[in-house]
This record gives C-alpha cells, structure tokens and sequence, in this order.
C-alpha cells in the first residue's frame, strides 16, 4: 500500500510540477498561437511554403531552422504543430517543424555546448537539423499517398480560402504573440506587459469580433484536443521518473553500444524534459558514467517526444503515423549515437 501511494504521489508531483512551471508561462500562449494559425494564417501561405507542392528546398529549409528562436518544449509545439497541419502543411514539412522545435533553439545549443562540452553540442547543433529534414522526408515517403490526396483536397479549397490580413499585418501579429511566448517563458514580466498591451491595440484596429471569437473557438479547440492526453502523460512520466532509478539506467548506458543507445533514445523517447532540463538531467546521469554517445542519442530524442507528447500526437494524426514517427526518431538517434561515440572514442 505504501509503494502504491508513493507511486501515486510521484505521479502527482510531477503533475503539479507541470502546471505550476510550464502552463501558464508556456503552454497557454503556444494555444492561442496555435490557434492563431487556424483562424488567421492565410492557406494559401501555409500552402506556399509547408504544402505537398512546395519547393521542398524552402519547406524543409524553413522547417528545420524554425526552432533556432523558439525556447518550447515537446509539448509546448504540439499547438503550433497543430495549427499548421490543419491549414494544410505537408506531413514531411510540419514533422520536420515537430523535430526542430524543441530540439534547435539557440538557447538550447549553447546551453548543451557549455555544459556538456563542445563537441555534444556541436553534434545536437548538426544532428537535430539534419535529423527534422530526414525524418520528415521518411514520413512524406511512406504516406505518400495520403498525402497527394491531401494535396489535392487542399487546393481544391484553396479558392474558397478567404483573404487574410496583409503580409506585414500577419508578421506584426504573430510577432507578438511569438513575442509573448517567449519572455512569458523567460519570465520578462515588463515585456510581457508591453506586448500584451501591442497585442491589444492590434486586435482593436486590425480584427473584427468574429474574427476574435474564431480565433478563441480553435484555441479552445486545440485545447480541448490536447490538455487531457498531456496531462496523461506527464502523470505517467512522473511515475516512470519515480520508478526507474537513475543508477539502473547508467549501468546499461555507460558505454557506447548499439543496446545502450537504443536504451537512452528510447528512455528519451518517455521521459518528459521541460526547456533545457534536459542538459543538466544528462550531465548527471554523465557524472556518473553515461557514455557521450548515449548522451548525445538521449539529447536528441529527449526534447523532440515524450510520453505526454506522443499520447496527443496520437490525437492529431493517428496512431500509425504516431508510432511511425516514434520509431523514426529512436531508431535515428540511436545510430546518430553509436556513431559519435566511435569518432570521439
């Protein structure tokens, strides 16, 4: 009985942890960004530079480098990730936007070079870009023919497709809110209210109430979508954190073989790490004895799924295109890896 509180506790500590740290700091403004992108972000745009027909130098280019300025986690992105495969982006381009979100951000790259040593954060660096390319070229491969019929349902309803605001507009707003993601997540307060209050101004002179009232309706949609599986899964992530001790996974992972690399990316692949903690949880698990190569194969699984995020993806493109995903992405890290640890050994 005791055990089974314990269990429970660790769970709802990690929960309680969650909302305390990352909703309301994260989580809600990614919503309304998401949300942003149903309501106002012009197909024909999304079609442009995400669609099937896009030119996949630009779609895949623009995807890859896309989390360069975004310091969200896996779970924060899946709004934003949401909102650009409903206005029609290619599975391939929005997947490689899924990756690179939370794995490439600036912030995240210097933070894994400094503290785990140049040569990890040189390979997050390289790994991560070339790993949301690949693994969105794998995905649009094996659904192909899914996605030609959404090509083809997307542009037949591209005519219908509503004029959005002007380009300079649509960059002004998204902006902001971008804007407001990030210094509520680094707790900017004084630009948080300023932006708040621009935010304000444009929703007075630039939409009209239904246009707001749309905007709120697919936010809470994507809420409504996503916040119950989430929660989910952080609640089961905050047992397996309890249940897993730390000493038994650095025995299988303190060396650099094929099974030790598959071990990290897979036990990445469950674990939830919010923004950044997931260097100094590797640091750790190094100091006492993790290899570089499961490290690296760790840091590049880690930040891109989670049980939590993997329960929601679920809900969004189903559980075939989910567990494919899944499997791309451990089975990629897990060679990236080995690899690494034979150059640097």
């Amino acid at each position: 009985m005791d055990t089974f509180l314990e269990i429970l506790r660790a769970g709802i500590d990690g929960l309680i942890e969650y909302l305390s740290a990352h909703v309301i700091t994260c989580l809600v403004p990614a919503l309304f960004i998401g949300g942003a992108i149903a309501a106002f972000l012009s197909q024909a745009a999304v079609l442009k530079y995400f669609g099937p027909k896009a030119k996949k130098v630009m779609s895949y280019g623009v995807a890859s480098v896309s989390g360069t300025i975004l310091a969200v986690c896996s779970c924060t992105v899946l709004p934003l990730f949401g909102g650009i495969y409903k206005r029609g982006a290619g599975l391939g381009p929005a997947i490689a936007f899924l990756f690179s979100g939370p794995a490439i951000n600036v912030l995240a790259i210097t933070y894994s070079a400094r503290l785990l040593g140049y040569d990890i954060g040189l390979a997050r660096a390289i790994g991560a870009v070339s790993f949301s390319i690949v693994v969105g070229l794998v995905m649009a491969f094996i659904y192909r023919k899914e996605e030609t019929e959404k090509d083809e349902k997307a542009f037949a309803m591209l005519a219908a497709d509503p004029d959005g605001k002007k380009l300079w507009q649509q960059a002004s707003f998204f902006g902001i809110l971008v804007g407001i993601l990030l210094s509520a997540a680094s707790k900017q307060w004084i630009i948080l209210g300023v932006l708040m209050a621009l935010l304000l101004v444009l929703l007075w002179r630039w939409f009209k109430k239904g246009e707001i009232v749309q905007w709120m309706k697919e936010t809470l949609h994507l809420g409504r979508l996503i916040l119950p599986w989430l929660l989910v899964g952080v609640f089961a992530a905050g047992i397996l954190k309890y249940a897993i001790p730390e000493s038994v996974v650095t025995d299988y992972v303190g060396g650099n073989t094929i099974l030790g690399n598959s071990i990290a990316s897979l036990f990445g692949a469950l674990m939830y790490f919010a923004t950044l903690t997931e260097v100094p949880i590797i640091r750790a698990f190094m100091d006492l004895g993790m290899g570089k190569g499961p490290a690296l194969a760790l840091l590049l699984a880690g930040p891109a799924l989670s049980l939590p995020s993997v329960l929601v993806l679920r809900s969004v493109m189903g559980t075939k295109k989910t567990l494919t995903y899944v499997a791309i992405v451990v089975v990629l890290a897990t060679i990236c890896g080995y690899v690494f640890g034979l150059i640097i050994e």
